[in-house]
């Protein structure tokens, strides 16, 4: 049974405050592990008003504290905004917290616009370029100690926490082979290479310490609710929500209002149709046979759903729905979008 997994921006909802977004993130992380649901990701992301997670490693101590099994990570940190021995020991301390429940997503944008990035980093000198040598620097910080090592992430070194790589193009996919990590792919908002990024991550992949085979996780769209119309409705926050961001006026997630589809224009109803391609919105049956469809596509490992639902009752039910229609799906037999 493929393992599904949550990924959570920690919406900010109209009408609402940070703090009661980190309470709803506590509280679905709490949902998530009585449910059965693999993993808990937080993401990191700046300068948005709807979103509050950017504190990334605090956010996931914060969400952990009423759960038991469930692994919790970061999908991911963008390891350019930060030192590799900082990003060692923020997670080696959430390990000492979470012992053996801690993944390391690593993804290599600023998570915001170059006014962000040069806020974070002061300095754009090499920027993303760095990427590949700070993942092997921050694999070192996260090893076993060295004879001699003078400088030693405490708490971090030995922990050998998990690194996944993040990505949303063929470039994380090369890397994350090349270095023998999972992969984990942006399909929830950035379908477009998903086929090729995976298909060259499966056929390069070279067997590390860490992983003998590759693992892909793809990220998606998920609403469910108990029928197909009920669904489209609340779906339509989500889509005011990549409407609004791709008009530069990032707001607060907003309740739903198909009014607003009125006022869609053609080229972002195009728009539309391309970013949320690997979306199931609607009724369980409805869930169940797009899910098992993508499944059989894409031969993904695990999915990281990801549910913009201004309500969060029905977005705990969405999660709901999502966990009872996993029990029936079967494995994909053959993956076609590795030929």
């Amino acid at each position: 049974m493929i393992p599904f997994s949550i990924l959570d921006l920690a919406p900010i909802v109209e009408g609402s405050d940070a703090q009661d977004a980190l309470a709803r993130a506590r509280r679905l992380a709490t949902h998530a592990d009585r449910t059965g649901y693999n993993r808990y990701w937080l993401a990191e992301h700046h300068n948005m008003p709807g979103i509050a997670s950017a504190a990334t490693a605090v956010m996931i101590a914060h969400a952990g504290q009423d759960t038991e099994r469930i692994r919790l990570g970061a999908g991911g940190i963008m390891l350019p905004n930060h030192a590799p021995i900082m990003v060692a020991e923020q997670f080696g301390t959430l390990e000492a917290i979470y012992p053996g429940r801690i993944d390391l997503g690593l993804g290599r944008a600023p998570g915001g616009d170059q006014a962000v990035a040069h806020a974070l980093r002061r300095t754009l000198v090499g920027g993303e370029d760095r990427f590949p040598k700070e993942v092997v620097e921050l694999q070192a910080w996260l090893d076993d100690v060295q004879p001699g090592q003078r400088v030693k992430a405490v708490p971090g070194a030995g922990t050998k926490i998990p690194l996944w790589i993040l990505g949303s193009s063929t470039f994380g996919a090369q890397l994350a082979a090349h270095l023998g990590l999972p992969y984990a792919f942006a399909s929830h908002f950035a379908p477009g290479m998903m086929k090729q990024a995976v298909s060259i991550y499966r056929q390069t992949f070279q067997p590390s310490e860490q992983l003998k085979q590759p693992y892909v996780m793809l990220g998606y769209n998920m609403i469910a609710a108990e029928t197909d119309a009920e669904a489209d409705h609340i779906a339509s926050s989500l889509r005011r929500t990549f409407v609004n961001l791709r008009r530069g006026t990032p707001t607060r997630l907003a309740p739903p209002d198909p009014s607003f589809d009125a006022e869609i224009q053609p080229h972002e109803r195009v728009m539309l149709d391309q970013v949320l391609s690997c979306s199931a919105i609607g009724s369980p049956e409805t869930v169940k046979r797009k899910v098992q469809a993508f499944i059989d596509e894409t031969g993904a490992d695990e999915l990281i759903l990801a549910s913009h639902i201004f309500d969060e009752d029905k977005r705990m039910r969405s999660y709901e729905i999502a966990a009872e229609v996993r029990e029936s799906l079967t494995p994909a037999k053959a993956a076609s979008i590795t030929s």
